[in-house]
């Protein structure tokens, strides 16, 4: 084959991903429904919508880490060009600790509180480098100063409760690090930060990644942090992708009324009041045969199509994509009354 016609595929690649689980009744629900991207080597994807929507759920089908009752029903999800879903777990966990690193949304879920910071930053160490002790200690005091964390050789003997929240949330970012991964997945880094210290954090991230030329996946509710971050965005609702492209279009020329929303909803210094989406997300048991989204949308007022059609994920004029039946009219309509006003 010559040369040129051969192409390396994506660091990861998922396509028509479907995420199950099933009902009392017996009935089957998909949580993710037909969610397909890519993720190049060193890039920066944010996964933006709002809480349920699917963000967290996608990203622990990735990492093999679904909860019980929940299974990858549909679809390939590829490491490298090869196919992971269904692979062993002693193959997986190889894998999420050498090639992917996780930061987990509560540090204080990801860190056991009976044991040292250092000594749970060694061992994820030791477990995929043969390394001595004294080595891993080494390795430890290293990431954490890289995290911003003074004085690591001391700090890295207390337990997680002597930590602040900020403080626990830079162990997590260098446990990520550890066996320096070829793909972070940040689920939602900066919650329940106060705002200087969610800026540093996203500086300790950021430095990592570079330092590490690694990618990374940023899931956030958050457009703002996404923008600053992340050089391409997929926007989830009601475990779909409604929208994706690079993140300067979509905030310059949205193509999806609820990624409208999200932006309008962004407050800054002349807002007096926040804009909110009217409604709330359909659950995924009563998902509606159209556009999910159609129930909340001022563009599907009257409009069959809506109603009984699903929109495709399909390429548009300013290099997006998007699943909206007039993505062309996205933009023209007028926007809703902010939250407490009186009409």
């Amino acid at each position: 084959m010559p040369a040129e016609l051969i192409t390396t595929p994506p660091l990861l690649e998922v396509q028509n991903l479907v995420v199950t689980t099933t009902d009392a009744e017996g009935k089957v629900i998909r949580l993710i429904d037909d969610v397909s991207f890519t993720v190049g080597d060193g890039e920066v994807v944010g996964i933006v919508g709002e809480s349920g929507s699917g963000k967290s759920l996608t990203v622990l089908a990735v990492m093999g880490l679904l909860p019980y009752g929940l299974k990858v029903a549909q679809g390939a999800i590829r490491w490298r060009g090869k196919d992971i879903v269904g692979l062993h777990e002693r193959e997986m966990k190889q894998l999420r600790g050498r090639e992917m690193g996780m930061i987990f949304q509560d540090p204080m879920t990801a860190l056991n509180p009976l044991r040292r910071i250092g000594a749970q930053l060694a061992e994820a160490i030791r477990l995929h480098q043969n390394v001595s002790r004294s080595d891993a200690r080494t390795r430890v005091r290293d990431l954490l100063s890289r995290v911003g964390v003074k004085d690591a050789a001391t700090r890295s003997r207390a337990y997680p409760h002597e930590w602040s929240g900020g403080m626990r949330q830079r162990a997590v970012i260098a446990m990520a690090m550890a066996n320096d991964p070829a793909l972070l997945i940040a689920d939602e880094p900066t919650t329940a930060l106060d705002v200087t210290v969610q800026a540093q954090v996203m500086r300790n991230l950021e430095q990592a990644r570079a330092e590490l030329s690694s990618a990374l996946i940023l899931i956030t509710h958050d457009l703002g942090l996404a923008a600053q971050n992340a050089s391409r965005m997929l926007i989830m609702y009601s475990g779909r992708i409604v929208e994706s492209g690079a993140t300067r279009d979509i905030f310059l020329s949205p193509t999806h009324p609820y990624t409208q929303g999200l932006l309008k909803s962004q407050l800054t210094e002349r807002d007096e009041r926040a804009y909110a989406i009217p409604g709330n997300p359909p659950s995924p048991r009563s998902r509606p045969v159209g556009c999910a989204f159609a129930p909340r949308c001022e563009l599907s007022r009257g409009r069959e199509i809506c109603v009984d059609e699903r929109p495709m994920l399909e390429l548009r004029v300013n290099g997006s994509c998007s699943a909206c039946h007039f993505a062309d009219e996205v933009g023209k309509v007028t926007s809703a009354e902010p939250v407490g006003s009186e009409k």
